[in-house]
């Protein structure tokens, strides 16, 4: 009885330790990311949130109501804001987690926010190469490109991004899977964080995210808008206006290139290099790395509520349908009274030089002028919307 007793007790304290064991080896959740760091991001993706979601869904109000049909950049830009649009709807669930530290919805949504993101950083530096192209065919090669910047040829286009990015997103869902962490003393489970395989998948993955999404999308850019700032340099007295609209489109989508994903996307290869051990950490660089990207991660998110200045500093018609609403009644104001066309009429006639004869004749001359000049300028606005943006 006695050895029976004490080997009852001795499977039972090994049931008892048996999940403590388990929950020893697992790593504190403030491990990887600390209070500080949760509270930036909470504080930031909370300020994001209303301003991404507001003005992107204005942005494709806009285009997609008073726009139609859409120019070839507003085709790429209209795509644009509806990425910027996914990712500001998805942020409610980072405010929870970062606000918590912990993280109940479950693997399979824990994925899907994970490659929202992705989705809207690289869609983002393919759309804004896209817009960069289009510039340079139009202004650099304007007849002998003139057949790739068609509406058809941009929607392809488009939706050829779509493919490539939401194809991509999907190995960068199996690595964010939710795992578990130490809060407190207790389980729980955590997310966007606590990648644990960087040597056999995270770091490839990130290899051909960067390149394709990142480097070349860089790169075209740059080479792009220099050309074409060497070749508006060369014609500066020929098209001031739609010149200064090409250069506030090419600069701002440089600023947000630089701003935006550049900081963030060089500071997490450098981290991946040191993760995964191909790049010897002697100078203890990985914790600063680590909190560089921390700042970064949101520089990269800003790029939902930056993207709207393109949309409304560089695009006559997105700002003219903008300015269309507050500025109705000052065109109603702009309108004659009949009291006021009488008043006129009274003048001119007083004046001497009114008669029915000249009022038919000019008003023939008129008319015959006004269909001349009608097909000059669909002859010219044809050739305009080849380089209008």
């Amino acid at each position: 009885m006695t050895g029976m007793s004490s080997n009852t007790m001795t499977s039972t304290a090994q049931l008892v330790s048996a999940p403590t064991l388990n929950e020893s080896t697992l790593e504190n959740c403030y491990n990887h990311s600390s209070p500080s760091a949760l509270s930036l991001w909470l504080i930031g993706y909370s300020l994001l949130l209303p301003l991404g979601v507001l003005l992107n869904g204005v942005s494709l109000f806009v285009f997609i109501r008073f726009m139609r049909p859409l120019s070839v950049v507003a085709i790429f830009l209209c795509n644009l804001a509806l990425s910027d649009l996914l990712f500001s709807l998805s942020l409610p669930l980072r405010i929870y987690y970062y606000a918590n530290h912990h993280w109940p919805f479950g693997t399979h949504l824990c994925q899907l926010s994970g490659s929202i993101f992705h989705i809207n950083m690289y869609g983002s530096c393919l759309f804004l190469l896209c817009i960069n192209v289009d510039r340079y065919l139009a202004i650099v090669h304007p007849l002998r490109f003139r057949h790739l910047r068609r509406r058809k040829v941009a929607r392809l286009t488009c939706l050829a991004v779509w493919l490539l990015i939401v194809s991509g997103s999907v190995p960068a869902a199996m690595v964010h899977k939710s795992s578990d962490c130490l809060l407190n003393g207790v389980k729980v489970q955590r997310c966007f964080e606590g990648f644990s395989m960087w040597d056999k998948q995270v770091l490839p993955l990130l290899i051909v995210a960067e390149v394709l999404g990142f480097l070349l999308p860089l790169t075209g850019v740059l080479y792009c808008s220099c050309h074409v700032f060497l070749e508006l340099g060369r014609a500066q007295e020929i098209g001031q206006g739609r010149h200064c609209k090409t250069i506030k489109l090419l600069c701002l989508n440089l600023c947000i290139f630089l701003f935006c994903f550049v900081p963030y996307n060089t500071s997490l290869v450098g981290y991946g290099l040191l993760r995964s051990n191909l790049v010897k950490d002697t100078g203890n660089a990985k914790p600063i790395l680590k909190k560089i990207i921390s700042v970064t991660v949101l520089f990269a998110s800003t790029n939902c509520v930056l993207d709207p200045m393109i949309y409304y500093f560089s695009t006559e018609g997105f700002r003219r349908t903008l300015s269309k609403f507050g500025g109705q009644g000052a065109q109603k104001k702009m309108v004659r009274s009949p009291d006021e066309k009488k008043t006129l009429n009274n003048i001119y006639r007083d004046s001497g030089c009114f008669n029915k004869e000249t009022e038919i004749s000019r008003g023939q001359e008129w008319k015959s002028w006004t269909k001349g000049e009608e097909l000059n300028i669909k002859e010219a606005k044809t050739l305009i919307k080849e380089s209008e943006v």
